[in-house]
């Protein structure tokens, strides 16, 4: 099979995809639908559709995610916006489906099946304390656009995660918080309000960039915000999609470099984290081991790291390329990638909350379930875990958030002889959780901290050359000795490896003490070690409906499948299918899940326009509304589609009886009646394929 050789990213990275090649073929009942699919919007040119949220009447709000900057105004900026005129769930809840994007002038805005989409804010907007929404600024108060450095993205431009906390009983005031994927990362809190006529406005004066705050610095800041949640509780949760995490890369193992003796072909962007000017890892690995370097998984996170010092306090130096280390503060790599609660919402200053206790990845998206226990985590990437934490008591319950308490789970698909070598559409995944490890927050923060005094300077140790004298040489020799036997600023291979061995002998309450960190803070280490599935590719927004009991669905998205999901190795070894999928998981008694079954598959990167412009395509964020209908958005590579814009679809369950729509009974865009097994009736086979893309592209992580 031809792999994906690009971006399987975050919103600012472009995604270049190699399509299957001829011997991969075409793969059955992609695209499929079980049920029914309906395109609502398409974004403007170069933007995702993200940050879906359905207000209390039924207002939808979404984000425009790094438009092209050539789109017309105002479209070619950042921004949040509602769709006025239609109210999901409504009596008049009624639209036609949208067509596809045929002329420039309609590939250049946003555009949607009934009503209009406005925008409540943009990039750049003046808001409170005279600051630019989006754009954090250093202790200081000086803006991040004034300073240089490597850029995750631009900062502003990448708006994502929108959750209203309505202020009064009809919903029709609130304070909406949005997320911003970046480095440093942001969220705002902004006044919205909506007037009789059904138009909201907001209030630019009463928002705030809560990155700001001294509250939010002294939690280390947050990285590349992503989507989010609205807590049982009333407030939001904001995921950091922190890529950066990666300490193996793809499918290795850190067994896999204790017996090989060492890491050349294995280390992911985590053991480089303090490098000196670390955005610049590959090009440093590439140039120290020629045609045995390896792609180091998540290298382009490191993007952003020098301006995240500068946001805690660490004094600017001269520019990007300026090696100088920086040795007085910098960021701790443990005390990013995490669900941050925004407890009180509605006070002067909301108070942040991060759960170190739910463990350490490039967060996605949290679900959380309404006995206020449970957790679902979605870990976006390539070769990536599902993952689930269940507190010991309803989290609000406790008094002090450092005293939640509970255990974290990884998913193992228990299936494989049934699923291997089919296609994704005839497949449900069984999966049954292992248990990692017990810990309550405070605990866990404890451990975080060993490592706040890490710079730099540290990094340059490993070297045996003062790097105050020859500071080229010295960084050499330590990029050759992290890429070998590792980081020793940070928790040791050893360590790991120990970890799990002690866990298979005594279980996971028998490791030692000083080992209990290790599935905390290297969680897809630690749970590729214990035998979890970490192949998922992709894995992207999670949700269930409000209030969600046992007998409800949890929806996830894969947003491609490929790679660990499809090849011949390990727990998921399915039929690939780039277009990826969602599936669909029953919550069981104590809101446990074990079966995850695909209800939308996407097209083969192999499949012409005619289907690929009508299937969905490379899923990201997924919003169940009250309804049980689903709102599903795309982060497209777009393959053989004939327009260049991602959509946004509304799916109709098979069970689900939505007030009013047209369609087929049995669902568009190349679906057919499913069979008993999940399959389709029929598909043609097709023999037309993409050639491969063979543009150098950013790493595939």
């Amino acid at each position: 099979m031809a792999t994906s050789v690009a971006a399987g990213l975050g919103a600012s990275v472009p995604a270049t995809v190699a399509a299957q090649d001829d011997e991969d073929g075409d793969t059955p009942h992609a695209p499929y639908v079980r049920g029914e699919i309906e395109r609502f919007a398409t974004t403007a040119l170069g933007a995702e559709v993200t940050g879906p949220f359905v207000t209390q009447g039924g207002t939808l709000i979404f984000s425009l995610q790094h438009p092209s900057r050539q789109n017309p105004a105002p479209f070619n900026k950042g921004g949040i916006g509602y769709v006025k005129g239609h109210e999901f769930g409504s009596e008049d809840d009624e639209f036609d489906e949208l067509g596809i994007p045929t002329t420039n002038e309609q590939q250049g805005r946003v555009r949607v099946g009934n009503g209009e989409y406005e925008l409540l804010a943009q990039e750049g907007d003046n808001i409170a304390d005279n600051e630019d929404l989006g754009i954090p600024v250093t202790p200081d108060g000086l803006a991040f656009t004034e300073l240089e450095g490597s850029r995750y993205s631009d900062l502003g431009y990448t708006p994502d995660m929108n959750h209203l906390v309505a202020t009064n009983d009809e919903g029709t005031e609130g304070l909406l918080f949005t997320n911003f994927e970046a480095s440093p990362g942001n969220v705002t809190r902004m006044p919205i309000s909506r007037d009789d006529d059904g138009s909201w406005s907001a209030d630019l004066e009463g928002t705030s960039n809560l990155s700001n705050t001294e509250e939010m610095r002294e939690l280390g800041g947050t990285r590349i915000n992503c989507y989010g949640d609205l807590s049982p509780w009333n407030t939001p949760l904001s995921a950091e999609e922190e890529y950066a995490h990666t300490r193996v890369s793809l499918t290795a193992t850190v067994s896999d470099i204790v017996e090989e003796g060492t890491g050349v072909g294995y280390r992911g962007a985590a053991q480089f984290w303090n490098r000196p000017n670390a955005s610049e890892t590959q090009s440093a690995i590439d140039e120290l081991y020629g045609e045995d370097s390896w792609t180091v998984q998540g290298n382009w996170a490191l993007s952003g790291l020098k301006l995240h010092a500068y946001y805690l306090g660490a004094r600017p130096l001269d520019g990007e390329d300026d090696p100088t280390p920086i040795d007085d503060v910098y960021p701790n790599p443990y005390r990013t990638g995490y669900i941050v609660d925004f407890r009180e919402p509605e006070a002067d200053t909301p108070q942040p909350i991060k759960y170190w206790v739910f463990g350490r990845a490039a967060w996605e998206c949290p679900d959380v379930q309404s006995d206020e226990k449970t957790v679902y985590l979605s870990s976006d990437g390539d070769s990536k875990g599902f993952y689930k934490f269940v507190a010991d008591e309803p989290i609000p319950s406790y008094e002090d958030p450092g005293d939640i308490e509970g255990t974290l789970h990884a998913a193992k698909v228990t299936n494989h002889d049934a699923a291997a070598a089919k296609p994704p559409a005839e497949v449900d995944l069984e999966i049954e959780w292992i248990e990692m490890g017990r810990a309550c927050n405070r605990e866990v923060e404890s451990w975080i901290a060993e490592y706040d005094d890490v710079t730099q300077v540290d990094y340059l140790e490993h070297a045996e050359t003062d790097w105050e004298e020859d500071l080229e040489a010295a960084l050499k020799e330590a990029d050759r000795e992290v890429a070998e036997n590792g980081n020793a600023d940070y928790v040791s291979d050893e360590e790991i490896v120990e970890w799990a061995d002690q866990w298979e002998s005594e279980g996971p309450d028998g490791v030692d003490e000083e080992l209990r960190r290790v599935p905390f803070i290297e969680t897809r280490a630690a749970a590729k070690e214990v035998g979890a599935t970490v192949e998922f590719r992709k894995s992207e927004g999670i949700d269930s409906v409000t209030g969600a009991e046992p007998g409800d669905d949890v929806y996830l998205g894969i947003s491609e499948v490929n790679d660990g999901m499809s090849d011949d190795q390990g727990d998921v070894q399915v039929d690939r299918v780039d277009g990826g999928l969602v599936y669909r998981a029953e919550l069981e008694e104590g809101y446990d899940v074990s079966t995850l079954e695909p209800v939308i598959v996407g097209p083969d990167g192999s499949d012409p326009a005619e289907v690929a412009d009508e299937a969905l395509l490379n899923i990201d964020n997924v919003y169940v509304m009250d309804d049980g209908r689903v709102l599903c958005c795309e982060d497209a590579a777009q393959y053989g589609r004939s327009y260049p814009n991602d959509c946004l679809y509304v799916y109709t369950p098979e069970e689900a009886e939505p007030n009013a729509h047209d369609g087929s009974e049995n669902g568009e865009n190349g679906a057919e009646e499913p069979t008993e097994g999940g399959g389709t009736t029929e598909h043609d086979e097709r023999e037309t394929h993409a050639e491969e893309d063979e543009t150098d592209a950013e790493e595939d992580e």
